[in-house]
This record gives structure tokens, sequence and C-alpha cells, in this order.
């Protein structure tokens, strides 16, 4: 194996663990939101039960206020999660930028060099 054959493996595998790190983050993300999804409607139904709504109100349901603290700490925390999902697939469109032009096939031959050629210089140049 040859440095270049290692330096795309390297690309690949940079790759291949961005990707598990992008599909670990947006399954964190679905299972916040469905948890928050959860405690919104358990909110719902105590608010129903006890049929104060006013989370000011002395009479409001200590369950109620837990609950919707839970929910909106879970929500903040998946809009984080967002925020770092949005970085990891701009780092993994570079990578794989990067990974096309290691990978990509060379055009050289052994031996070939580019060579340039001075133009002679006309008399009234000099």
């Amino acid at each position: 194996m040859n440095g270049r054959d290692a330096v795309i493996r390297s690309k690949r595998f940079e790759v291949d663990k961005g990707a598990k790190k992008i599909d670990h983050l947006e399954m964190m993300i679905r299972d916040f939101e469905a948890l928050a999804a959860d405690l919104d409607r358990q909110v719902q139904a105590e608010e129903d039960r006890t049929g104060v709504r006013d989370a000011a109100h002395f009479g409001y349901s200590t369950f109620a206020k837990s609950a919707a603290q839970r929910r909106d700490n879970l929500r903040a925390s998946a809009n984080d999660l967002r925020e770092k999902l949005e970085a990891l697939v701009k780092d993994r469109g570079t990578v794989e930028f990067e990974l096309a032009q290691v990978s990509a096939p060379r055009e050289t031959t052994r031996g070939s060099r580019r060579r340039t050629f001075r133009q002679p210089q006309s008399a009234a140049a000099r």
C-alpha cells in the first residue's frame, strides 16, 4: 500500500465516522422531540384535570410545572443538537470533497514532466 492509498483509506474512515455521528445526532433529536411531545400531552392532561391553565396561578399543578420545565429543557437540547448537526454536515461535505480530490485518478505517468519553453526574444525587446 502506498501513501496515496493510506490517505484515501483515512478520508473514507473520516467520512464513515461523520455519517455515523450524523445518524446518531438525528436519532437523538427525534427521541428528544418525541419525549417533549409526550410531556406536552401530559401537561395538557394535567391542566384539563385541574382546570388551571395559568402557570403563574397559585393553584397550578406542581406536576404540570415540572413536566413543562422538562419539556422546555428537551426542546432546548434538541435545538443545540441541531446546531451540532449542521456543523457536522458541513464538515462531512468538506471531507467528502477532500476524498474526491484525493481519490481522483491522476494523469501523471512515470518519467513525464511538464516542460516550459521560452519564446525567443525579438531583437527589439532586448
